[in-house]
């Protein structure tokens, strides 16, 4: 009986661990944002303009991407074993900078993928350029879980 509402308990858990971080697309770990997403999820820079106060409650990877991009479409798989490896940890979205041209404007975004790391407290980190899985291993570890 026991083992029956660990089990039980466990599942609601990753549950609801997946559905904090909004997975919107079908078969992927990975949400999609949108503006409206972005300013309710990550933060709000129409009314706080000059201050990054993260929305979220676990840490985040934003992975600004296009379509057309080679390197963007090598690292999605990278970014979708990623997500399922960190799930109850780690929120992971995406950006399509074409669709979404003012967030990519906001956070200077020149060259992609550029890849945004959100602790929870603090500010964000960026890198840009296609990495590594250990690469990011490293960085989730060290700067996002610490």
């Amino acid at each position: 009986m026991m083992k029956k509402l660990a089990l039980i308990c466990s599942i609601l858990f990753m549950g609801a661990a997946l559905t904090a971080c909004a997975q919107s697309n079908k078969g992927s770990n990975i949400a999609e944002l949108d503006k409206a997403a972005f300013i309710e999820k990550i933060v709000d820079y129409e009314n706080n303009p000059q201050q990054w106060k993260y929305q979220g409650d676990k840490p985040a990877i934003v992975d600004f991407y296009a379509t057309w991009c080679g390197p963007c479409k090598a690292m999605a798989p990278v970014m979708e074993e990623l997500a399922k490896q960190y799930a109850d940890s780690v929120c992971f979205y995406k950006i399509d900078v074409d669709k979404q041209p003012e967030l990519a404007s906001l956070f200077g975004i020149s060259s992609i993928p550029t890849f945004l790391f959100i602790p929870v407290e603090g500010d964000p980190r960026m890198t840009q350029g296609a990495m590594e899985k250990g690469n990011f291993d490293r960085i989730i570890r060290e700067f996002l879980l610490k």
